[in-house]
C-alpha cells in the first residue's frame, strides 16, 4: 500500500500575518490543499511555539490565535480540505517532544543555524529559555506526529526540517521503523523564499515594524509602498537604478505577472523591459511604487474583503478550530502510540509482556 502524502505546516500567533507569510507559504499551502494530489492537510496554529519568548505576554498570543485564524480562512484555507487546529489543544505533542530530547545533542542545537539566528535577533545570547532553544526538537513533534511527508516553509526553516529529519532517522535506528521522514517544499520563486520587509532590512518581521499585513486597508498598503525602500544613489529621474537590492523590484519579482502590464502599465511587455528601463535611467520611483501598488491591491483587496465576512461570525471560527483540533489530537494519538509502542513502555497494553513476567516470577 502506497504511503500516504501528508502535508504539515503553520505559524506562530504573534501577529496578524503578512505578505512575507503570504508569498513564502501561505499563497503555496492553498495551491497544494486544492490541488488533490495530497491525502491530508493538516495548518496549526503554534501558540505553545509563540510562548516559548512571550511567556510573560501570553494574552499577545492568546488574542493572537483568531487573527491567524482569520487570515488562513481569508487566503483560502478550507477547513473541509484542510485540518486547522491549535498547537497547545494537542498534549501528545508534549510527550512526543519529551522523548525525542533524548535523541539530540545540546551542542547539535547550539549549531542549528536557524536557532543561532533566532536567539541574536532577541538578544537571548546570556539567558536562552530552555524551551526556545528546544523548539527544533518541538518542531520534529508537530511533524511527525502526523506523519507529514511535506512541509512547504521557507527558505529560513530548512535547518529545521533537517534536524526533524535527523529524529526520525535517530528514532528508526534505535527503535525500528516507526516515523516518516519529512520533505522540505520550498517557494519555486526565488522572490518568495525570504521576502525582505519595507525598509530593505533582509527580513519582514512584526517586531520591525516594516510589514505589509493581509488586512491592510487599501490606503495602508498605499502607505507603506510610498515609503518603501529603493536605490538611494537613484536621486534623479535620469540617474541610472539598481535593481539589487531595491526592496520595490524584489517584491514586483514576487508578485507581478505579464498580464499587469496590459492592466496598469502598457508601457512595457513584461517586467524585463520595465527593469531595463530603470537600469538605464529616465525613469522615477514613485512610477514604479504605483505599478507595485494597483498590483498589490489586486493581490489583497479578495483577501481583505473574505477577511472582513468571516470577522461577523467569529464563534463560528473558534468551532471550527475546536473541530480541527478534535482530528489533528485523534491522529496525533495514533502516532504516539506507534512510538510507546517501538520503545516499549506501553505497559498495560502489552498481555505478552504482563504474561511473561507472571510466569518468571511463578516459576522462581
Amino acid at each position: 500500500m502506497a504511503k500516504e502524502k501528508i502535508i504539515l505546516t503553520g505559524d506562530r500567533p504573534t501577529g496578524r500575518l503578512h505578505i512575507g507569510h503570504y508569498v513564502g507559504s501561505l499563497r503555496r499551502r492553498v495551491e497544494l490543499q486544492n490541488s488533490g494530489l495530497y491525502d491530508k492537510t493538516f495548518i496549526f496554529i503554534a501558540d505553545a511555539q509563540a510562548l516559548t519568548d512571550n511567556m510573560d505576554n501570553p494574552e499577545k498570543v492568546r488574542q493572537n490565535v483568531i487573527e491567524v485564524a482569520l487570515d488562513y480562512l481569508a487566503c483560502g484555507l478550507d477547513p473541509t480540505k484542510s485540518t486547522i487546529f491549535i498547537q497547545s489543544q494537542i498534549p501528545e505533542l508534549c510527550e512526543l517532544s519529551f522523548y525525542y530530547m533524548d535523541l539530540v545533542t545540546v551542542s547539535r542545537l547550539q549549531r542549528n543555524p536557524t536557532v543561532k539566528t533566532e536567539i541574536q535577533m532577541r538578544n537571548f545570547e546570556t539567558s536562552i529559555p530552555v524551551g526556545f532553544f528546544t523548539y527544533p526538537i518541538s518542531q520534529a513533534a508537530d511533524i511527525t506526529a502526523f506523519k507529514a511527508t511535506t512541509v512547504p516553509v521557507g527558505e529560513d526553516q530548512e535547518p529545521m526540517i533537517e534536524q526533524a529529519r535527523e529524529i526520525v532517522r535517530r528514532f528508526n535506528h534505535i527503535y525500528g521503523e516507526t516515523l516518516v521522514e519529512p520533505e522540505i517544499l520550498l517557494p519555486d520563486n526565488a522572490a518568495c523564499l525570504r521576502l525582505p520587509g519595507t525598509d530593505g532590512k533582509a527580513k519582514m518581521s512584526k517586531s520591525l515594524g516594516n510589514c505589509i499585513y493581509l488586512s491592510d486597508s487599501a490606503d495602508e498598503v498605499t502607505k507603506k509602498i510610498k515609503s518603501m525602500y529603493t536605490d538611494p544613489n537613484h536621486i534623479r529621474v535620469e540617474d541610472p537604478g539598481q535593481i539589487e537590492g531595491n526592496t520595490v523590484f524584489t517584491y514586483l519579482d514576487a508578485f507581478c505577472r505579464p498580464e499587469h502590464f496590459d492592466r496598469y502599465w502598457k508601457d512595457y511587455a513584461n517586467l524585463a523591459e520595465l527593469k531595463a528601463h530603470y537600469q538605464r535611467g529616465g525613469l522615477g520611483d514613485m512610477k514604479v511604487k504605483k505599478f507595485l501598488t494597483a498590483i498589490m491591491q489586486e493581490e489583497l483587496e479578495p483577501i481583505r474583503t473574505r477577511r472582513k465576512e468571516f470577522e461577523q461570525d467569529i464563534p463560528a471560527i473558534y468551532d471550527m478550530l475546536k473541530k480541527g483540533c478534535e482530528v489533528a489530537r485523534e491522529q496525533a494519538a495514533q502516532t504516539l502510540d506507534e512510538v510507546r509502542r517501538a520503545m516499549k513502555i506501553n505497559y498495560f497494553d502489552d498481555a505478552e509482556l504482563i504474561a511473561e513476567q507472571a510466569r518468571k516470577f511463578k516459576a522462581e
